[in-house]
């Protein structure tokens, strides 16, 4: 029954929340933007995740470090210097830390907060070349930026459950459930 509704998912225009260049701006559609693509939902939702598997700090830091180095990215695609591999590195981060949150993985706070904002300046930029010529990136990246908290405090929210024996399973099914879209996504990235 679930493996359908993922199917579907995958097949829809959901799939991938970065649109033609230009065709964003303003508070709402950067509030709304991370969340009409599954593929930043997954990858935010795993930051989330695993920052709860690993406790404190990395249950703050991670989605910390995230925007930060997101709101780098983004700048760079504002000024326009390209980043190659955008698409592709955005499906990497879905299936890499999905598969942190599957393996329950323990990397040093200094190792997953690199992992972590590497992956975050591909979302950056793809966020930030969707942006009309001459237009004021300053609201649209402030809703994106809240938007994508709202995200890494849903996984953080999900991944407390890990205190339990049957969370545990809980929360790396769903790092099974992201590595699995990265990996959707990282097949369509190439074969477009």
């Amino acid at each position: 029954m679930i493996l359908p509704f993922l199917a579907s998912l995958f097949e829809s225009g959901l799939v991938v929340a970065h649109a033609a260049h230009g065709s964003a701006s303003g508070f709402v559609s950067g509030l709304t933007h991370p969340i009409g693509g599954l593929d930043h939902v997954l990858a935010m939702i795993a930051v989330g995740l695993w920052g709860a598997q690993l406790g404190r700090p990395a249950i703050w830091v991670l989605p910390v470090a995230f925007p930060i180095a997101m709101a780098f990215g983004g700048a760079l695609g504002l000024i326009g210097l390209p980043l190659p591999g955008v698409e592709i590195g955005i499906a990497l981060s879905a299936l890499v830390l999905g598969l942190m949150v599957l393996l329950e993985a323990k990397p040093p706070l200094w190792l997953a907060g690199i992992v972590v904002a590497a992956f975050a300046i591909f979302h950056g930029h793809a966020h930030g070349t969707e942006l009309p010529a001459g237009a004021d990136g300053t609201l649209y990246s402030v809703g994106f930026v809240i938007s994508t908290g709202l995200l890494h405090g849903a996984g953080i929210a999900i991944g407390l459950l890990h205190k339990f024996d049957w969370g545990r399973s809980v929360v790396r099914a769903g790092g099974l459930v992201v590595l699995l879209g990265g990996a959707w996504f990282l097949y369509s990235s190439i074969a477009a």
